[in-house]
């Protein structure tokens, strides 16, 4: 970390990311909306412009939210064999829901990892 980050504790990077928190000081906001995120923490004044989370969230949601939703479906296949419009109509919101839900507690893990390694796009960080 940067010597001006030393006077900030550490924070757990999963429980700042799930509430959606500043990844230095644990206070401040970190998305502007459901997933932009904010320029800077009002808090401890830290500059998002580090964030980039890229595709990563998207995949770990892909994967998540997949496995439960075709786990669910297939289950109430299986033992009820309801009609397809009851599949449509259960699975799709729920798909939606849990996919924008999981999305923006994935981004805030990450950029919260991204922030507490000091990852940087094109190298790799021994401190």
């Amino acid at each position: 970390m940067n010597d001006d980050n030393a006077h900030f504790p550490p924070v757990d990077p999963v429980k700042t990311g799930l509430k959606g928190c500043c990844p230095r000081c644990g206070q401040g906001k970190l998305f502007d909306g459901l997933l932009s995120l904010k320029p800077r923490c009002a808090a401890c004044r830290l500059d998002y412009s580090f964030a980039d989370a890229g595709d990563g969230p998207a995949v770990f949601v892909i994967l998540i939210v997949g496995f439960i939703v075709i786990g669910s479906v297939l289950w109430l296949e299986v033992n009820y064999s309801p009609p397809i419009w009851l599949h449509i109509l259960l699975f799709g919101p729920l798909t939606v829901i849990l996919s924008l839900i999981w999305l923006r507690w994935c981004k805030g893990i990450l950029i919260a990892m991204q922030y507490r390694h000091n990852a940087r796009e094109g190298r790799l960080s021994r401190d």
